[in-house]
């Protein structure tokens, strides 16, 4: 059977159905199309060109594949005999747009044509049908504009040009003021142009122009924005886009037609209330563009009532389809609704979970489809900043205030003003933090825009491009912010007299649209009601539990309230770095000669350390403590300079001379395989015997206050049982004693256990776990071991690995191994220690505790590997809160999918033990 190219819809059914309704063969734009018509909304027909088509006209070195013209012409047949009207007919003209739709949504960065079949005959036929001349050369000139920019590679700021000499020398400013003959007389300027730079004459066979504009599509999925957007948005699986051939409906045909762009809720905030925006008098390209500003959505009510209700009655409708927030956009021609576009809408993260819970209480959703629709980034984003007013007062805020424009995108951001998306990009690679202020963004913006910590712009309104896109990446924006004035060439921004030039300070309040002419202090907001709600959910979703990496009592105390159910990572060694007493207490044990001189420095550590374990174990109030033994090598606490040197030297009472001696016995050609981890502590015992003394004093400590304590020692870099156990004994017997002593046998309660980050750990670990009460999987060094990759080094070539290969890369990994677990490699091992642990020890306890237990995908991996717990950096702790429940959610629909479900339980565990 022949590859079908092309599906049909219009006057309420539509071609594709079954497997063919599917974004990856359609668009989303083209799905969206089939659907509405399905249902009974008003659409105009089409039909569209599959995003196969697209992929394979690639594949062909950029040729249409065969059987392609046969299957366009005979749907433009049918858009004929649907509509009653002919492409180039002199008299009544059949006009459509051609639109590019690809599988996910790319606002602005593929081409749309329209008008197309307007040429010097069908616009006199156009005006003479509608009786109005203006509409129609107003149609022409748009046509001829889009037609030479984006089929036929024209420079389009020359006719921009030309459209603002003839407003100026009319004496008007907006677009719908200009009168029919002075369009004519434009539509000649643009031909004329387009003559000299291409050396033959505007096309006029609406066939040539057809071509032309399906070809201009598909070539702008290469375009060099299509490509930059893509790969900042890390969009590697999309094969191309779809090409949707439209009736035309016009919202430019006078006072009682409009276009508009809105949302069935506020993107912003989430709040159940229809957002968007409309122009009278317009064509859709108008209002996403942000060359005018256009006029708030509820204002339709009162100017066009009759198409406001049909598009209220539309919400309701899409709503209950979609069970989704849905993006829209509509004309109205005469009075009369059409609906050009619906798909699922961008939101911030805020409004995210607001959606998702209202839609919960709203029955229209489940509780696993809310949890399901949230995103790793929207947990992120909750955290984005807003202005610390409290800090600079509101009379101090007051005055610094520059003006304001319209709120379209919320938060805060601080920095300097830039004017250009290159100069954005430079900027921010030297680590510069910018705002990208414009008169209005385009898609050539987007590197600069991404770049920018927020973005201002003078026209526009929330649903221009700038703020689709900014929205999309949950980025600080201010738009149609009419009272600054820009000036390119002098780089600067005039603004109620002041004049802010590049590399002033600005700070963007999009909350309220205001901006400031200074840096302001930025603070993190406080969370909401639904996303303590949807994370709550998640619990009780999840089957897994999260932990915290937590070195301090306020880490400790922030990862619980974010939270976390114990701390699976507490890393020593960063508690001898906070003071200079600490570290001059750590290097004098460093620098010491003989044992009893290692003891008498390790003695000055042991009150600070069980201080820091106090403090720990109150804020977890008996959650289990993971507490990591002293891991990096101990050059890496030798002073760097002389400063230094001579502060040890004063301490101790060593020469400097020395000082600087053994650190340089220290100095390891490959630290991270050096002397470093439980190989210290085999050589200089007295170091493990004051970590295991200042964790069970500390815990003997809160234990008389009454607060539980669960302590968990563990040796890191284990890679054989006896070694494992020679330390295991030495701990014991420490522990033990402490205990007897205070009188709490029974009482305090801890363990004793391993890290898995070395492959031989992994290889051996059925006998290990002979020994180990625990395991912790280090992916952070299993990953740099498995792979030979120096996570501090690989920085400099991964990206080769990593880019895709249209990028310039080579694709070899899907991801960075160091954000995100590779799952075919080190995950093996990971599991085969699982695995192996449990075959010896059945009731092993095993969580991951490497960056890993933060990132979605790797989370997921550690449900379906049967682990107990996962541990991360505090503020990551809702992410895996997240990915565990989704974990859950996506292996119970595999499963009633009829897939098997892949995710194995963790054995019930033993309480520990009580020596």
């Amino acid at each position: 059977m022949a590859t079908k190219h092309v599906y049909f819809y219009g006057a309420g059914k539509a071609e594709a159905k079954g497997s063919d309704l599917s974004k990856e063969i359609l668009g989303g734009k083209g799905v969206g199309l089939m659907e509405m018509t399905s249902i009974g909304l008003p659409v105009p027909a089409g039909f569209t060109v599959s995003i196969p088509t697209c992929a394979e006209y690639y594949e062909l070195g950029r040729k249409f594949p065969k059987g392609l013209e046969k299957e366009v012409l005979d749907a433009l047949n049918k858009l004929e005999k649907c509509t009653g009207k002919k492409l180039g007919d002199a008299n009544d003209p059949l006009l459509v747009s051609v639109r590019s739709g690809a599988a996910r949504s790319m606002p602005g960065m593929l081409e749309t044509i329209l008008n197309l079949g307007l040429n010097d005959r069908s616009v006199e036929g156009l005006a003479k049908v509608t009786g109005n001349p203006r509409f129609a050369y107003d149609s022409y000139r748009r046509f001829i504009q889009m037609f030479s920019t984006t089929a036929m590679g024209l420079s389009k700021e020359p006719m921009e040009e030309m459209l603002h000499a003839l407003k100026h020398d009319l004496g008007i400013k907006n677009d719908p003021d200009i009168p029919a003959e002075a369009l004519k007389k434009l539509c000649d300027q643009f031909k004329a142009f387009y003559q000299s730079k291409k050396g033959e004459a505007f096309p006029q066979d609406p066939l040539q122009q057809l071509w032309g504009a399906i070809k201009a599509v598909f070539g702008s999925w290469e375009a060099e924005k299509s490509v930059t957007y893509r790969r900042v948005e890390k969009i590697t699986d999309l094969k191309g886009t779809a090409v949707n051939v439209v009736q035309m409906v016009f919202g430019n045909k006078g006072d009682t037609s409009g276009t508009g762009v809105c949302f069935t809720r506020d993107p912003n905030s989430g709040a159940n209330e229809f957002y968007g925006d409309c122009l009278i008098n317009a064509q859709g390209e108008d209002v996403v563009a942000g060359i005018r500003t256009p006029m708030k959505l509820i204002e339709l009510e009162s100017r066009l009532p009759v198409a406001y209700k049909q598009l209220c009655a539309v919400r309701k409708q899409l709503e209950a389809y979609y069970k989704e927030m849905q993006d829209l956009e509509f004309t109205i021609e005469d009075q009369k609704l059409y609906m050009l576009q619906c798909r699922t809408g961008k939101r911030l993260p805020q409004a995210a979970f607001k959606i998702a819970v209202d839609m919960v209480k709203e029955k229209l959703i489940t509780k696993e489809t809310a949890v399901s629709r949230i995103t790793p980034e929207q947990i992120e984003g909750v955290f984005y900043p807003v202005i610390d007013v409290q800090k600079v007062g509101a009379p101090k805020l007051k005055e610094l205030s520059l003006g304001k424009g319209i709120d379209a995108v919320p938060g805060a951001a601080a920095g300097k003003a830039v004017f250009t998306a290159a100069e954005a990009e430079a900027l921010a690679a030297k680590g510069e933090k910018v705002i990208l202020v414009r008169k209005e963004t385009s898609p050539e913006d987007v590197g600069g825009m991404h770049a920018a910590q927020g973005i201002l712009t003078a026209t526009g309104g929330k649903t221009s491009h700038a703020a689709v896109v900014a929205r999309g990446w949950g980025k600080c924006c201010i738009v149609g912010a009419e009272s600054i004035n820009i000036d390119y060439n002098a780089k600067t921004m005039t603004v109620n007299g002041k004049v802010i030039r590049q590399g002033d300070e600005l700070t963007l309040n999009g909350t309220t649209g205001e901006f400031f002419s200074s840096s302001l202090p930025l603070k993190k907001p406080e969370q909401t009601e639904e996303f303590r709600t949807l994370l709550k959910w998640c619990d009780d979703i999840r089957t897994i539990k999260v932990r915290t990496n937590a070195d301090t009592p306020y880490d400790s105390k922030k990862a619980v309230e974010l939270g976390a159910e114990g701390i699976g990572l507490c890393r020593t060694e960063h508690m001898f770095f906070d003071t200079e007493e600490r570290r001059l207490a750590i290097q004098e044990m460093i620098v010491a000669e003989t044992q009893q001189a290692r003891k008498a420095a390790l003695a000055k550590l042991l009150p600070i350390q069980r201080a820091d374990f106090e403090g720990i174990f109150e804020a977890m109030n008996g959650k289990p403590v993971t507490i990591r033994l002293i891991d990096p090598p101990l050059h890496e606490f030798t002073p760097k300079d002389d400063a230094g040197v001579a502060k040890l030297a004063a301490v101790t009472g060593l020469s400097p001379e020395k000082i600087v001696h053994r650190c340089e016995q220290l100095h390891e050609s490959n630290p991270m395989l050096g002397h470093r981890g439980c190989r210290l502590c085999i050589t200089y015992p007295e170091i493990l015997d004051m970590q295991v003394t200042a964790i069970i004093e500390a815990a003997i400590n809160v234990a008389k206050k009454g607060i539980k304590v669960l302590p968990e020692i563990m040796i890191p870099l284990t890679i054989d049982k006896k070694e494992f156990k020679l330390l295991k004994v030495q701990a014991v017997g420490i522990a033990d004693a402490l205990i007897a002593k205070a009188g709490l046998k029974g009482k305090v309660k801890y363990m004793v256990g391993t890290m898995i980050e070395i492959p031989r750990a992994a290889l051996l670990a059925d006998q290990i776990a002979e020994e180990a009460e625990f395991f912790s999987c280090g992916t952070n060094d299993l990953t740099q071991m498995t792979l030979g990759l120096s996570r501090d080094d690989a920085g400099r070539f991964l990206p080769d690995y990593v880019m895709s290969e249209k990028d310039g890369g080579k694709a070899i990994f899907g991801d960075d191994p160091f954000q995100s677990l590779d799952q075919s490699g080190v995950g093996m091992l990971v599991k085969m220690a699982i695995a192996k642990g449990r075959e010896t020890r059945p009731d092993l306890k095993v969580g991951i505790c490497g960056e890993h237990g933060g990132e979605s995908k790797s989370v997921k991996f550690c449900v379906r590997a049967g682990m107990n717990y996962v541990s991360c950096s505090p503020y990551r702790v809702p992410i895996a809160r997240l990915a565990a429940a989704q974990a859950v959610v996506e292996d119970a629909k595999a499963k009633k999918g009829g897939k098997a479900a892949k995710a194995k339980p963790a054995p019930k565990l033993k309480a520990a033990k009580a020596r």
